[in-house]
C-alpha cells in the first residue's frame, strides 16, 4: 500500500524526457545561477553510465574539455535540467562504459556504430503542409 502512494506522488514530479541510453552524445541544458541572474549553459558529451530508476534516475555525462576529462552526474528529473537533446546514438555493450576515463585524445569519447538522431524533450512543431490532430479538432468545432 505505502509503494502505490509514494509511486502516484512520483509520478508527479516525473518531466517528459527523451529515451537516453548509454553511449548516446547527448545536449544537457543546464541552468546555472550567478547572484540574481539565471542562465542556461550547454553541457555535451557521452552518457557513461545510468543509475537509479524514477525520481532518483542520474546520469553521468564525461566530455574532454581542453584535453582534461570532465563528468557531471545530473538528475534526470531535476529542475536543474531545463531540457535534453540526444544528438547521436552508439550502440555499446557495457551497462558502464568507465573504461573511456583512461583513454586519452579521440579514442576518449569513441564508442562503436554512432548514429545520427535528434530527440529533445520539446513539443514537437509540425512541418508546413501538415497538420496536427489539435487543428484539425479546432477546425470541426468551428
Amino acid at each position: 500500500m505505502e509503494k502505490s502512494i509514494f509511486k502516484t506522488i512520483e509520478e508527479t514530479f516525473l518531466k517528459k524526457r527523451p529515451d537516453v541510453q548509454v553511449g548516446d552524445n547527448v545536449k544537457l541544458y543546464l541552468k546555472i545561477k550567478e547572484g540574481n541572474k539565471e542562465r542556461i549553459q550547454v553541457f555535451q558529451g557521452v552518457v557513461i553510465a545510468i543509475k537509479g530508476s524514477g525520481i532518483n534516475k542520474n546520469i553521468v555525462v564525461r566530455k574532454i574539455s581542453y584535453g582534461v576529462g570532465v563528468e557531471k552526474i545530473v538528475p534526470l528529473h531535476s529542475p536543474v535540467l531545463d531540457k535534453i537533446e540526444v544528438v547521436k546514438r552508439g550502440s555499446v555493450k557495457k551497462a558502464k562504459l568507465y573504461f573511456l576515463r583512461e583513454r586519452v585524445g579521440k579514442r576518449a569519447l569513441k564508442v562503436n556504430n554512432v548514429k545520427d538522431i535528434f530527440l529533445t524533450d520539446e513539443v514537437e512543431v509540425p512541418v508546413e503542409g501538415e497538420t496536427s490532430e489539435e487543428q484539425v479538432e479546432e477546425k470541426t468545432e468551428a
